[in-house]
């Protein structure tokens, strides 16, 4: 399969994008702000989201490759493209979370936290 055993992760990020999706149309008509450039730039959005997720996997198998050429084991680039997916995932449900709370409904504070805490994990600074 191409996306490989972990196929699931990048099927649930699309599921993400979906949802996303929708419940920014559902804000949008709740709020009355209705508009259709506003949504296709969303799906532009989307669609570099995966580009991003491409690149950043593809940089990694250019990499294991130039190591296997120059007899350096350079396998550890393999984590670029997940820590890119898990970033981008991340910010996918904080999206979702926020218009939701925006349609009106309760989230759970603890959902809000874990996000928190999973992104400063995720993409935490060099300094920190």
């Amino acid at each position: 399969m191409v996306l490989g055993e972990h196929w699931i992760l990048f099927v649930l990020f699309l599921l993400f994008n979906v949802i996303d999706f929708i419940t920014g149309w559902m804000k949008a008509r709740m709020t009355k702000k209705e508009n259709s450039i506003k949504g296709f730039k969303g799906v532009i959005k989307k669609l570099g989201y995966w580009l991003i997720i491409l690149v950043s996997f593809s940089t990694s198998v250019l990499f294991i490759e130039i190591g296997e050429v120059l007899k350096i084991d350079l396998s550890i680039t393999t984590m670029l493209g997940w820590f890119v997916l898990a970033s981008l995932a991340i910010n996918e449900i904080r999206s979702i979370i926020e218009n939701i709370v925006e349609c009106g409904y309760k989230v759970p504070q603890i959902l809000i936290k874990g996000l928190d805490i999973a992104n400063k994990v995720i993409n935490k600074k060099e300094d920190d």
